[in-house]
């Protein structure tokens, strides 16, 4: 590690400690020539994953897309936003965890209604509405058929 204030490339630790968020590892160095201190922080290299739209495009995996479109889905509903929070992490790790550099966006939806499917039936219905489009009432009545029959 170069020292900030002289530019050597010799340092030594002194102390290591995790963040408070245990995301990183906190280091207090010292420099072998100017003994000045500085502070290092060590984390994992998050490698990016991109989206594969159904249109063939591709764009940066975001978390935010996912409890935005859960939100709107719950709407109204008796559902926490820790509820909401929790499945959007499980979701983030489970894209994660598939240690894939894309992953498709029909992956996470369906990833996002199994989870709806077990939290709220209208929750569930509204975004299965608009994510496998539902062109007509038919459609829709018989995705709410298949719900009435797992009950």
């Amino acid at each position: 590690m170069k020292c900030p204030f002289c530019d050597y490339d010799e340092t030594k630790v002194i102390d290591s400690r995790p963040t408070e968020d245990n995301t990183s590892i906190r280091r207090r160095r010292e420099c072998l020539k100017c003994q000045k201190r500085f502070t290092t922080y060590e984390k994992v290299e998050d490698i990016p994953v991109y989206v594969v739209k159904k249109d063939g495009k591709r764009e940066p995996f975001d978390k935010r897309k996912i409890l935005n479109g859960i939100l709107k889905s719950c709407e109204k509903r008796p559902v926490s936003i820790l509820q909401i929070e929790s499945i959007t992490d499980d979701i983030e790790k489970q894209v994660y965890n598939t240690m894939e550099q894309e992953v498709s966006s029909s992956f996470i939806g369906e990833l996002v209604m199994q989870r709806l499917k077990e939290l709220d039936d209208v929750a569930y219905v509204r975004f299965a509405s608009v994510y496998r489009q539902f062109k007509d009432i038919n459609t829709f009545m018989e995705e709410l058929q298949k719900i009435l029959k797992e009950k």
